[in-house]
């Protein structure tokens, strides 16, 4: 590309120092062959007055007197009747320019000067137009250099930047380069690199959700199987692989809630349900795994409460939480349900330390843990809340009591109808 501009710049240059240059070498010499007439001409004229002169006063007509008039490239031939023909200066031979002039007393003055000198002023003109159109050429093409640097290079870094887009660097660059169309790839190019880095980090930030997410239903449902294979109790088997279909049906839940906000968190589809149902789902599902711990899961608070969410989400949530309170608490889990205003809320609790102080409120941040665990369970759980409408508070640091706020049907919670602790 730069040497094509290059040419191309160079050719219009050469293009116009032709036509005009040829243009003007035509009227310099034109110029300069009837200044050399003009000259002849005048000199003659000059000349002439000046031998009249000196007949009407009879003075004497000599060369000495009379060359001081003629210049050193020309020749003057004087003719005065009765007296012999004056001569100044050499004759010029070969093709000359020539003037005569007819003095009031017959005289004649001729003037020649060479045409050989009218072609040296010629050639030193032409220098100089060539001279000038040379340095016109150098110009051109230093100007087009420059200007083929300018608009390869930013081509090039243009290039550059689409090949890591390629290669699976989306960085944009924000690098412009004063041209309009340039900058406007370049705008183009970062925005496609932005939408490429947005869509890199959703799909790793899906695939670490999936695998924190399926981790737990995925152990559940083994810890199902293997209680299958350690029994010969056909009302066991029957009654495990009811759990454990029912586990693999929330397994095809959690997969279906993962893709659903991945493409849009706000598109949840919201029924009002069995708060109940959820919790009790949830003990079961757990109590193996507190029970193998030598802890316990327990829950207590307001019956029949309905909810607006969806169930599913629900009970991801909680299980992130009592995953959260098995890994990282101690003793006892609870799980307490309690209306606040318009929204139903359930609590969970444990008897560990807690959150250490330096974490506070960035505990729901992705990778932000207080131990040694992935640090994503918490930042999934809120986001699920929040696209159902709901929010997940740290309601208290030490004990860890953590709410999941969820907007509550219309209705009248009947009075005194608390879940016992179970």
């Amino acid at each position: 590309m730069r040497r094509r501009l290059i040419q191309s710049t160079l050719a219009v240059v050469l293009v116009v120092i032709a036509v005009f240059g040829v243009s003007l070498v035509i009227v310099e010499t034109r110029t300069i062959s009837n200044s050399a007439q003009e000259r002849v001409e005048s000199e003659a004229v000059q000349l002439t007055s000046i031998v009249d002169s000196r007949i009407i006063g009879d003075e004497r007509i000599t060369a000495e007197v009379l060359e001081d008039q003629v210049g050193d490239d020309r020749y003057a031939r004087i003719q005065i009747p009765g007296q012999q023909t004056i001569e100044i200066g050499a004759k010029p031979v070969g093709d000359v320019i020539r003037h005569e002039a007819k003095g009031e007393k017959d005289e004649v003055v001729t003037v020649e000067e060479s045409r050989s000198a009218v072609s040296r002023e010629v050639g030193r003109t032409l220098l100089i137009i060539a001279a000038v159109a040379l340095l016109a050429v150098v110009a051109a093409v230093l100007l087009a250099v420059r200007q083929a640097n300018r608009l390869a290079s930013p081509l090039t870094d243009l290039a550059e930047t689409a090949e890591r887009l390629g290669s699976g660097d989306p960085r944009p660059r924000h690098k412009r380069y004063g041209v309009p169309e340039l900058d406007r790839v370049a705008d183009v190019l970062d925005a496609s690199a932005e939408r490429i880095g947005r869509m890199l980090t959703a799909e790793r930030r899906l695939a670490a959700d999936a695998s924190h997410q399926l981790r737990t239903p995925l152990t559940a449902l083994s810890m199902r199987l293997e209680e299958i294979t350690l029994t010969d109790d056909p009302a066991t088997v029957k009654e495990e692989a009811h759990i454990a279909l029912a586990q693999v049906e929330r397994l095809t839940d959690v997969v279906e809630r993962l893709l659903t906000n991945s493409r849009d968190p706000r598109n949840g589809s919201a029924v009002a349900f069995e708060l109940d149902e959820v919790i009790k789902q949830q003990l079961e599902e757990w109590r193996p795994a507190y029970r193998s711990a030598g802890r316990a899961i327990v829950s207590s608070g307001k019956r029949h409460l309905q909810a607006v969410g969806t169930p599913g989400a629900v009970a991801q949530v909680l299980a992130a939480l009592i995953e959260n309170s098995l890994m990282h608490g101690g003793g006892t889990v609870a799980l307490r349900t309690r209306v606040t205003g318009n929204q139903a809320v359930i609590e969970v609790t444990d008897e560990g330390p807690g959150v250490p102080a330096d974490l506070g409120a960035r505990i729901f941040e992705r990778a932000i843990s207080g131990r040694n665990s992935t640090g994503i369970g918490l930042a999934v759980a809120r986001d699920l809340a929040e696209a159902d409408g709901g929010r997940l508070e740290m309601l208290q640091a030490q004990p860890p009591v953590f709410g999941l706020f969820l907007s509550r049907t219309p209705g009248r919670t009947p009075p005194g109808d608390d879940r016992p602790v179970r």
